[in-house]
C-alpha cells in the first residue's frame, strides 16, 4: 500500500496573479447557509452587492453580475453591443488581449490588432492614428485590456480615452479590467469608458465564478441594435431582474455573500488604501529583481503593474523549471510565461490580501530557488526590498505612535 506524502507544515504561498488567497473572513460568508434566490433577504443582498459594485467601479451607470470566469464578461460585452461582421479596434499587449482577440473574431466580429512586442502598455497614440484614418467609422469599439496580467504592463486608460476623443470617433471604449480592478485605480465613468470587464479572482479577492460588466448609457443605447446572438448574456433581461435585486437565472448565491463581505472590506480600507499598499509591494518586488540583477519584462516604468511582477529569466534558464524548485522547496506557487513568454518569464503576484511580510516572504522563497535552481543572480533582493518596505512605512509608524 503505497504511503500517502508527508504534511506539509505552514500555509502555502499562493504568489500566482489570480486567484489570489480568499480571507478569512470571505470564506467565512461564503460559508453562510444557502438561501432562497426568490425570496425577500436575497433581494436585499442583490441589491447590496450590485450597488457595491458601482463604488468599486467608481460608476453611477448599470453594473451586471454572472455567474461565470471573466471570459464569459469578455463575451457579454461584445455579444450586447456588436453584430456579425463589425469591426473592433484591438491592441496586442500580451496574451490575454490575444486570447480577447479570438473571442471575437470567433463570434464573426472582424478585429484589427495593434501589433506590440508585450514589453508596454497600449499606445494611445496609435490607437489614435488607426482611427483618424477610419474616416468611414467602421470600427464600432476600441478593446484594451488594463493591466495584462502574461506581462506585468498597465494601459493607461484615461490617455486612451483622449486619444479616442481627440480622433473625434464614436466607437465604444471596452476595458477588461479582470487583474486589475479593486488593485490599481480605476474610474469607470471618468474615463468615459463604455463596457468594464472584470471577474471576481484577483483584487475582489473571491473564489473564481463571478464577473461584471460595467455599462454605460451610451453602450446600452448601442445595444439595442445589436444583432449577435444572445441569451444567458443579454443585459437586458439582467437590468430588468436587477432592479429588484434579483436575477433572472439562479444565482451564485453563496459567491455574492463573499462579494458582499469583499466590497465591505475594500471599503474598510479604503479603495486609495488599497491602491497605494499594491503600489508599495510592487515597487518593492520590482527592487528585489533590480537587486538579483534580472530583467523585468515590462521595459517602460510608465506601464509597470502593480498587480503583478514578470520577470525575465537569464538566458540558456527554464523559467519553469525554476517555478518547480521553488514549489518543491518552498511550497509557493510563481505564475508561468504564457505563449510567447513561456519558459521565459516566471509572474510575481503582489495583489489582494497581501501585506507586507507577505511579500518579504514570497520574495525570499524567490531568492532561495534561485539558488537552489543555479540560476545567475545576485543576492540581496530580499534586503532591497525590505529596505524599501520600511522606509515607506516610516511616516505610518511615527502617526501610531
Amino acid at each position: 500500500m503505497a504511503q500517502n506524502a508527508p504534511r506539509i507544515a505552514g500555509r502555502h504561498f499562493l504568489q500566482i496573479p489570480g486567484p489570489t488567497p480568499v480571507p478569512d473572513r470571505i470564506l467565512r460568508a461564503i460559508a453562510m447557509p444557502t438561501i432562497d434566490h426568490r425570496g425577500p433577504d436575497f433581494g436585499k443582498l442583490g441589491q447590496r452587492v450590485l450597488d457595491g459594485m458601482k463604488s468599486i467601479f467608481k460608476t453611477k451607470s448599470h453594473v451586471v453580475i454572472y455567474p461565470a470566469s471573466g471570459t464569459g464578461a469578455w463575451e457579454a460585452a461584445l455579444a450586447n453591443t456588436l453584430s456579425p461582421g463589425d469591426k473592433v479596434l484591438m491592441v496586442e499587449t500580451g496574451h490575454f488581449a490575444t486570447l480577447w482577440k479570438t473571442m471575437a473574431a470567433k463570434l464573426g466580429i472582424e478585429p484589427t490588432f495593434i501589433a506590440s512586442d508585450w514589453r508596454t502598455g497600449a499606445d494611445a497614440a496609435a490607437i489614435e492614428a488607426a482611427l483618424r484614418d477610419d474616416k468611414a467609422h467602421a470600427f464600432k469599439a476600441v478593446c484594451v485590456v488594463h493591466n495584462e496580467t502574461a506581462t506585468g504592463c498597465t494601459s493607461r486608460i484615461d490617455e486612451v480615452r483622449q486619444a479616442i476623443d481627440a480622433a473625434r470617433h464614436p466607437a465604444l471604449l471596452m476595458v477588461d479590467t479582470i487583474s486589475s480592478l479593486a488593485s490599481i485605480d480605476y474610474r469607470h465613468d471618468e474615463w468615459g469608458v463604455d463596457v468594464t470587464v472584470a471577474g471576481s479572482q484577483k483584487g475582489l479577492m473571491l473564489p473564481p465564478g463571478l464577473s461584471f460588466n460595467a455599462v454605460s448609457d451610451k453602450a446600452l443605447a448601442v445595444s439595442k441594435a445589436s444583432k449577435l446572438p444572445k441569451s444567458f448574456w443579454s443585459w437586458d433581461d439582467m437590468i430588468a431582474s436587477n432592479t429588484t435585486g434579483y436575477f433572472p437565472f439562479t444565482p451564485a448565491t453563496n459567491l455574492l455573500y463573499g462579494l458582499d463581505e469583499a466590497i465591505q472590506m475594500l471599503h474598510e480600507e479604503g479603495l486609495d488604501n488599497v491602491f497605494a499598499r499594491h503600489d508599495r509591494h510592487a515597487e518593492a518586488t520590482r527592487r528585489a529583481v533590480r537587486a538579483w540583477g534580472l530583467d523585468i519584462l515590462c521595459r517602460d516604468p510608465k506601464y509597470y503593474s502593480s498587480v503583478l511582477t514578470a520577470v525575465v529569466m537569464p538566458e540558456g534558464h527554464d523559467a519553469d523549471a525554476l517555478r518547480a524548485v521553488i514549489l518543491d522547496a518552498f511550497d509557493m506557487s510563481l505564475g508561468t510565461g504564457l505563449s510567447k513568454v513561456a519558459k521565459k518569464v516566471f509572474r510575481i503576484g503582489h495583489l489582494g490580501d497581501t501585506n507586507d511580510l507577505t511579500i518579504v516572504g514570497a520574495l525570499a522563497g524567490v531568492e532561495m530557488g534561485l539558488g537552489l535552481a543555479g540560476v545567475p543572480h545576485q543576492a540581496g533582493g530580499v534586503t532591497a526590498a525590505m529596505a524599501y518596505l520600511a522606509e515607506t512605512k516610516k511616516g505610518t509608524a511615527a502617526k501610531a505612535a
